[in-house]
């Protein structure tokens, strides 16, 4: 394996603790890698007044890949009222327009619906990052204004790369991809449907439909089996993906990744919980699988393979459980789990 370089933000809340159990799942897979930590997030802006300082930004350009744990606290506010998001700023400055949400089930109880089996909820999310109605977040307000208005951008130019990057991963799947819109009221998704018919031209293989996200929605809840891929705008990700991590567990199961042409920046997709931080029993699994993503984007597909084999395997024993899933485990006995599953699957050094 490669000795790629990997910069560590653990943020704010649980972050700190996730991330150092993605670390121990990541050293017993991948020991060639080395990582340097950053401080970024609300305890950065507090001390400096810069949740991501430019000195740090410019060198997070200069590793292979950027795992992040959490990021923002709710009384934390910039002057406008809005939580510090340097996260948001990441995607943006590093242009990682292309959102990756998985969602499996690794076991029946921990979905609240009823009579599914292991693997029967199996999708991907891909959300466009860095337009959208997230586009005019920074644009300032007056305050003094009655009236304060949010756009939704839609660029011929996003649209085509986050819609190639969506029939890319359904053509590694089960060649079903969803566009998930609002075409019948708003110009701008019908724009976006229009371009998904023809970028759609240059992957026949692959299976279509477009669903109004309210429709989508109320289909993700009564048949999340008939998704494999999904492809929406900026805010419309945003709120489907945690509806489907609902669906499998909750937030603790809930890898992300934030990939551009260049970079790419691994997360889970919860927040930094802190009313909970410090108290150890924060669910690690989101973030050991994005931590599996950040090595399939590395190209380390094997090491990556044995982690989510890993966690499958030690998932399968349903007292295997963090209290957000109603177990009794704390953060490291959840790790200590995965990587007892780990140990004799774990890919040979080349």
């Amino acid at each position: 394996m490669k000795a790629y370089r990997i910069a560590l933000l653990p943020g704010d809340g649980i972050g700190p603790e996730v991330v150092a159990e993605a670390v121990r799942v990541l050293e017993a897979v991948a020991p060639a890698l080395s990582y340097e930590e950053f401080s970024v997030g609300a305890g950065q802006y507090l001390r400096s007044g810069d949740p991501l300082p430019p000195a740090v930004f410019d060198r997070l350009r200069q590793f292979d890949a950027i795992l992040l744990g959490a990021m923002g606290l709710p009384e934390v506010r910039r002057p406008d009222g809005l939580e510090i998001t340097p996260q948001l700023d990441l995607r943006e400055r590093l242009d990682l327009y292309c959102g990756l949400r998985p969602v499996y089930l690794f076991h029946p109880q921990d979905s609240p619906l009823r009579n599914r089996t292991a693997g029967s909820i199996d999708l991907l999310l891909v959300r466009e990052s860095t337009e959208g109605l997230f586009a005019g977040r920074l644009r300032p307000a007056d305050p003094a204004s009655d009236c304060v208005e949010d756009t939704l951008r839609i660029t011929r130019r996003g649209a085509e790369r986050i819609l190639r990057a969506a029939f890319r991963q359904a053509m590694r799947r089960r060649k079903r991809l969803t566009l998930v819109d609002k075409a019948n009221v708003l110009p701008s998704m019908a724009f976006l449907r229009r371009i998904f018919h023809e970028v759609a031209r240059e992957f026949p293989e692959v299976a279509t439909e477009c669903l109004y996200v309210d429709a989508a929605a109320l289909l993700l809840v009564r048949e999340p089996e008939r998704f494999d891929v999904l492809v929406t705008e900026n805010m419309f990700g945003d709120i489907l993906s945690d509806l489907a991590a609902g669906l499998v567990g909750g937030m603790g199961m809930a890898p992300s990744a934030d990939i551009g042409d260049r970079h790419g920046v691994f997360q889970p997709a919860h927040g930094s919980a802190p009313d909970i931080a410090g108290q150890g029993i924060a669910n690690p699994v989101a973030t050991i699988l994005s931590a599996a993503m950040m090595l399939e984007w590395l190209g380390e597909s094997a090491a990556a393979e044995a982690i989510r084999r890993a966690v499958r395997a030690a998932l399968s024993d349903p007292t295997v459980r963090t209290p957000d899933m109603g177990g009794r485990l704390t953060t490291r006995q959840m790790t200590d789990a995965i990587l007892a599953a780990l140990a004799p699957i774990a890919p040979q050094p080349r």
